[in-house]
């Protein structure tokens, strides 16, 4: 088979849902099938995040794996044995388009639109590890998809499931904090030093299906199969990576989509590898009586200054290593993955939370499984992820092109500057397509 994907034509839309027995789709009449039926599941990636969500999904049939590297192709297909081995996503997704109900999608960021794009108009339910796509368009892109062809889509932020953010999401939401305009999100996480060492490529790896709609290379070292997160043409550096987990908590929370105004600063940009740091300012408008919100986005080792002023019930200085600072103009609630504070200190001694709203989860999986068999939904949907994922992914726009963007989400369009508009989307490499 040639590079040229022989789907459908391209179809224009919005996102669907998919999981929970909470968040059940009022219009759905009547499951589509029985819940002890398996669904017939095919992998694209199987190693690293891949082989977490394959493993996430075990109770259902894998029924197809596809690698470019055949080492981890060859050591999956050892736990799933009655599954049948791809190298190129294309192929399997012809040959099994009647065979499968859904798709996992765990490649680099850079494969991600493509192989979810193409199961999508297949109309395979799918699940795609995050950032959900590399550029802005592609995730607009896989949004709508999505939403036309009304499948149960979710994107790979497991601790969205995690019984703490959804606490801190009563919180904010309960008002114990009160009105929310500020908010800082930080991380240590950094993703630079990327540099191309062509050299002799292993026979293990399909590195021009590895490449994929990326510019055309000579293999080099050490990008496959994780230091391609340093290098812009296959990643999206430490806001790319991380923020789609900590951002994810503040859209929850304050029911954010898309920013107005987004600028960022950093270390000098190189056209090939991501930064040293980068430090982005977002601006929300207000949404109905909730107020605008100004988020900043901190990575490589910065923190927000204002940290320094917090300290414990004992008086005491803290110094979290990564985080989300809420500040309401009745307190603030200091957050990370698996903990939450209130502050300041003394006026929460007695504080009583509110009661519990948001179910604690089935399973990060389980969610999108359950959603697929009962026509249900997930709270990490595409039109929810996507949104997301475009809002994260401006403020990498912002850093390379050193413009304060002024965006109309509607439009996909960068209102005030044709350079930043150039990095919404790029040019893929001939044969492969969205």
């Amino acid at each position: 088979m040639t590079h040229q994907q022989t789907r459908r034509d391209f179809i224009a839309t919005s996102a669907a849902f998919g999981a929970t027995a909470l968040f059940v789709n009022p219009g759905a009449v009547k499951a589509s099938r029985s819940a002890n039926e398996k669904l017939n599941i095919a992998a694209v990636g199987t190693k690293n995040r891949a082989l977490a969500n394959i493993n996430g999904c075990k109770t259902e049939n894998i029924v197809a794996l596809c690698d470019i590297d055949s080492d981890f192709l060859d050591s999956t297909g050892q736990d799933y044995p009655n599954a049948r081995k791809y190298r190129d996503f294309r192929v399997m997704l012809e040959k099994e388009e009647g065979k499968i109900d859904a798709v996992l999608v765990g490649t680099p960021d850079h494969c991600h639109a493509p192989a979810a794009a193409m199961a999508m108009r297949m109309k395979k339910h799918v699940y795609c590890e995050k950032p959900l796509t590399h550029t802005v368009y592609e995730a607009r892109t896989l949004a709508n998809l999505a939403k036309e062809n009304n499948l149960v889509t979710q994107m790979g932020t497991q601790i969205h499931a995690g019984n703490n953010y959804r606490r801190v999401v009563e919180l904010v939401q309960s008002g114990a904090i009160g009105n929310v305009k500020r908010v800082h999100v930080w991380v240590p996480a950094v993703y630079n030093q990327g540099v191309f060492k062509p050299t002799e490529k292993p026979a293990n790896v399909d590195w021009d299906l590895w490449l994929g709609p990326a510019p055309e290379r000579p293999y080099s070292a050490d990008v496959h199969p994780f230091k391609w997160r340093n290098f812009w043409d296959f990643g999206t550096g430490g806001l790319g990576d991380f923020g789609c987990h900590y951002m994810d908590l503040v859209h929850w929370a304050l029911d954010l989509r898309g920013p107005e105004k987004i600028s960022a600063t950093g270390s000098s940009v190189d056209p090939i590898s991501c930064s040293d740091y980068v430090v982005a300012d977002y601006h929300y408008p207000a949404r109905g009586k909730k107020p605008p919100v100004h988020l900043t986005w901190y990575d490589g080792g910065k923190k927000p200054e204002i940290l320094k002023t917090l300290k414990d019930k004992d008086g005491k200085p803290i110094d979290p290593r990564s985080g989300q600072l809420f500040i309401g103009d009745k307190g603030m609630i200091l957050s990370d993955y698996s903990n939450h504070t209130l502050f300041p200190a003394d006026k929460f001694v007695d504080f009583t939370p509110p009661e519990q709203s948001i179910p604690n989860s089935i399973g990060h999986h389980q969610e999108w499984i359950n959603a697929i068999k009962t026509d249900g939904t997930t709270t990490c949907n595409f039109d929810y992820s996507g949104a997301l994922t475009e809002a994260v992914l401006l403020g990498t726009v912002a850093y390379r092109s050193g413009e304060t963007l002024e965006w109309d989400a509607a439009h996909l369009k960068v209102k005030n500057s044709p350079a930043a508009q150039s990095l919404i989307h790029k040019e893929y490499r001939k044969g492969w397509t969205l």
